[in-house]
């Protein structure tokens, strides 16, 4: 049994980390390897001009590496910045403003395609260079793409800011510009009628930030046009009724409706419901030019800050598998779907589960072809300066451990904000990569309404008082250009505040629906609807069916060099199979698995050595000794429902997190998370507390998750013995006695025997509900022979105990019982082996 801490067990170094990545993950699971993007390499002519032009080469990477530097991104003005002196071009020696230089090579301006590069002199003169890339580099969009260290991504970047067949390609027409006023002039009106009506609401309105909303509009009407049909967004407080109303077509008579205190979900369903600034919209946005309509999926979260970002990489990455699945396998991951993730600048720097996210946007089993990060940056959390809550220049930083590009735009100018998330996205859609844009703005009234920030930051908001709202300043500029008039502007403000009266006046006529049960959940029902629920459906199966899977689970194709160790491993599989007796944990858990798959559902297993299992008692991939080459036996079953083995990074949180997104978008995938040793659990309580056990009760949202925490004193230390089960317990809403009509939030279990825990892996699928599985699973006792069962514990009419009787004494022939503790599982097997007490009967409560 390997004991040692997973902590210093990991040493392949990158370039054995890529080679096993492209050899576990060929085109499985919606994971293909991304597209070659290869740009052409310089021409010789134009590597011969850079030699020659040494000088000038220099200056022009220093601009593009340091440019950001000097933009004018900060609205207020107030970010302190030194002079930078790699901007000066004099400092490599190039003085003369009316030199002529050969641009080939060196800058993109003039020059053809990165396809077909141009070998022609391009002659400028030393100020027309430095003219232009001022205006590229040091305008209010700033750029970091040279820390890359892809080749490609860099000429990308550059040719795409400096060439002027692109330089014009995402300057909103005017048709365009009317519709980004419209969305900042009704977030204005709406923050304004709710601080009229609603005086004492915390609403975390948008002044200040309203360009936000031109910015995710321009990331859906950039989806529409090319064909991406589904976006999952996340995102925390701020801003958020106003992106609802505004954007997402959520009713304001709900919005009021909840502020009255109304509910947003039927009550007669038990739900408590969550607070306003939690609330959520699905709509399908349809826009002109756009050849696709792009359903938004918008997920609920909890107030604990960036805990929803790693579930919504789940859930993007689940439903492109599904599409992948439904088009014929002939698309790539973020073809159909794409991860918006919206964050503070706070939050983005503070919480550590942003790091664990980004360091799984690249792997195999977690990428889901690039998430577009738009940072609303205040410069301030809560009352906290940017100076006092992190240690680098940008709240972005964070995003280079993964080389991805940042984009920092100036909030007070939404075109520019349209033109960078253009950016961001065509670079995401090109590269299937995270992109950072860091929308700089502020926070007009505080952290919320009733706050007076005044006290701690009277310099910033001396300066946010004295100016003109950002929709006004966007106005007015409209207004000059004759866009707009100011009639039109006066009509649809006032157009937009008879709206919201009349909505107003639909409050007390509401009613909540519950539509969380629709599209892949239809069939599902409500747990505690006792006139549908199947609390207890038929989980055996056929012992001849179950003898067959098994076999296939140690199945390896010819001339396939297993281990010399597994061949002992498969036959005793083998062997137990076919007497019927002696089934493992391991056995009975592939037997659960692809029994399931045989009956129409994928499964997905991911955590720290799921693929051998922690204990070595899996196996359920087998690997070539001589190639690397890796086999999924249970993936040879005549089904087309799949086993995904997911090894994952050293995290637990985003990767919980990411696995609770992917049981969110169908009920139809078994998918657990097993813990390396139970108490890693620790880790990822967020997500335990705010989504697994009360995600049902907030939002009507069911979860079929299984968590798997090895469990038990068994030589591993006092850090790794006890997957603190009775944290759990104190998590869940179920009486001692277990009644189903309860509707519990989810099962606590610790099954004694491997026929059990069988059971309760196939309930989880075979029930019309989901619920979250807790499993205390053993660890001595994976291969021990007094903890193994027979396949007729599973066979038909068989199903899951909630109390395990001793099956060496007769029913009423013991003279003492015991109703076993939180540990019950492992002192049962204690005292089997000392029944000197011959008359001593035990039972095992294992739920």
């Amino acid at each position: 049994m390997l004991t040692a801490s997973r902590r210093t067990r990991f040493g392949l170094t990158s370039f054995k980390a890529a080679t096993l990545r492209a050899r576990y993950h060929d085109e499985s699971f919606g994971y293909r390897k991304p597209r070659p993007y290869n740009l052409p390499d310089y021409t010789p002519a134009q590597l011969e001009n850079r030699a020659k032009n040494a000088a000038l080469l220099r200056y022009v990477e220093s601009v593009r590496q340091h440019g950001h530097k000097a933009a004018s991104i900060d609205p207020l003005d107030l970010l302190e910045r030194d002079p930078v002196g790699a901007l000066d071009p004099t400092r490599y020696g190039l003085r003369d403003a009316n030199a002529k230089f050969d641009i080939n090579g060196i800058i993109w301006h003039d020059l053809g395609s990165l396809g077909a590069p141009s070998s022609e002199p391009v002659m400028w003169s030393l100020s027309e260079i430095v003219d232009h890339l001022r205006s590229v580099y040091i305008g209010r969009i700033a750029y970091e793409y040279m820390h890359s260290p892809s080749k490609s991504e860099r000429l990308w970047f550059s040719h795409l800011l400096e060439s002027k067949q692109t330089s014009g390609r995402y300057k909103p027409d005017d048709e365009q510009k009317r519709r980004i006023w419209g969305l900042l002039a009704r977030s204005e009106t709406w923050d304004q009628f709710l601080q009229l009506k609603f005086p004492n609401l915390k609403r975390y309105g948008l002044e200040g930030a309203e360009s936000m909303l031109s910015a995710v509009d321009s990331i859906f009407h950039s989806a529409s046009q090319n064909n991406v049909s589904n976006v999952v967004l996340c995102m925390p407080h701020r801003g958020r009724l106003s992106l609802l109303t505004d954007l997402l077509e959520y009713s304001p008579a709900a919005i009021f409706h909840k502020i009255r205190g109304g509910s947003e979900v039927p009550e007669n369903l038990g739900a408590v419901g969550d607070v306003i600034s939690h609330l959520v919209a699905c709509p399908t946005l349809e826009y002109p030019g756009g050849s696709t309509p792009v359903h938004v999926t918008m997920l609920q979260n909890p107030s604990h800050l960036e805990a929803v970002n790693p579930v919504a990489m789940g859930q993007a990455r689940a439903k492109q598998y599904s599409l992948i699945k439904e088009s014929g396998n002939d698309c790539m991951l973020g073809d159909k779907v794409m991860c918006v993730q919206l964050h503070g600048d706070a939050a983005f720097t503070g919480q550590g589960v942003i790091m664990e996210g980004l360091g799984l946007s690249n792997l195999p089993h977690y990428t889901s072809g690039g998430s577009v990060h738009l940072v609303v940056n205040n410069n301030i959390g809560y009352t906290t300066p940017a100076a006092n809550a992190r240690s680098t220049l940008y709240c972005s930083d964070i995003g280079k451990m993964i080389n991805a590009p940042v984009l920092h735009v100036n909030g007070d100018h939404p075109e520019d904000v349209h033109r960078a998330l253009k950016i961001a996205f065509e670079y995401r859609n090109f590269f299937r990569k995270d992109v950072i844009v860091d929308l700089i703005t502020y926070r007009r009234w505080g952290h919320n309404e009733l706050d007076e920030p005044a006290f701690t930051q009277p310099q910033m908001y001396h300066k946010i008082r004295t100016r003109q709202s950002v929709p006004q300043i966007y106005e007015q500029k409209l207004i000059s250009e004759g866009i707009l008039s100011e009639e039109q502007a006066v009509t649809s403000r006032t157009a937009y505040k008879q709206h919201l009266e009349k909505e107003l006046t639909k409050v007390d006529s509401y009613q909540p629906q519950a539509d969380m049960l629709g599209g892949k959940w239809t069939g599902m029902v409500w747990p505690g609807d006792s006139t549908k629920a199947d609390h207890n459906p038929k989980t055996g199966v056929d012992s001849k069916t179950l003898a067959e899977i098994g076999k296939t689970s140690v199945a390896v194709p010819v001339g396939f060099a297993t281990h010399p160790r597994l061949q002992r491993h498969i036959k005793h599989r083998i062997t137990s199979l076919e007497s019927g007796q002696g089934i493992d944990w391991g056995t009975a858990e592939a037997l659960a698995w692809g029994s399931l798959m045989l009956e129409g559902f994928d499964v997905r297993i991911s955590g720290q050595d799921v693929g051998r299992g922690t204990f070595s008692h899996r196996h359920a991939m087998l690997v070539d000794q001589q190639t690397e080459r890796v086999t999924v036996p249970l993936n040879t079953l005549q089904t087309e429902k799949k086993l995904e083995l997911a090894n994952s990074s050293l995290s637990e949180m985003a990767i919980l997190g990411f696995e609770y997104g992917l049981s969110w978008d169908s009920p139809n995938r078994l998918v657990i998370w097993e813990a390396q040793f139970g108490d890693f659990f620790n880790g990822s309580q967020v997500i335990i507390d705010t989504f697994i056990s009360s995600s049902e009760a907030k939002w009507l949202k069911q979860s079929g998750l299984v968590m798997l925490l090895p469990h038990g004193l068994d030589g591993a230390g006092p850090e790794h013995s006890s997957s603190r089960i009775e944290r759990f317990l104190q998590l869940t809403n179920d009486a001692y006695e277990f009644d189903p009509q309860l509707n519990i939030n989810m099962h606590v279990v610790n099954p004694t025997t491997p026929a059990q825990y069988f059971h309760l892996l196939r309930r989880q699928m075979l029930r019309n509900y989901r619920k979250p599985l807790i499993v205390a699973a053993p660890k001595g006792l994976l291969r021990s022979p007094s903890a193994a069962c027979s396949l007729a514990d599973m066979d038909v009419g068989t199903e899951f105990q909630r109390v395990m009787a001793d099956p060496a004494v007769a029913p009423g022939s013991a003279k003492m019982f015991f109703k076993d503790t939180l540990v019950r599982v492992l002192r049962f097997y204690g005292f089997k082996k000392k029944r000197e007490i011959k008359a001593l009967g035990l039972m095992s409560r294992d739920e």
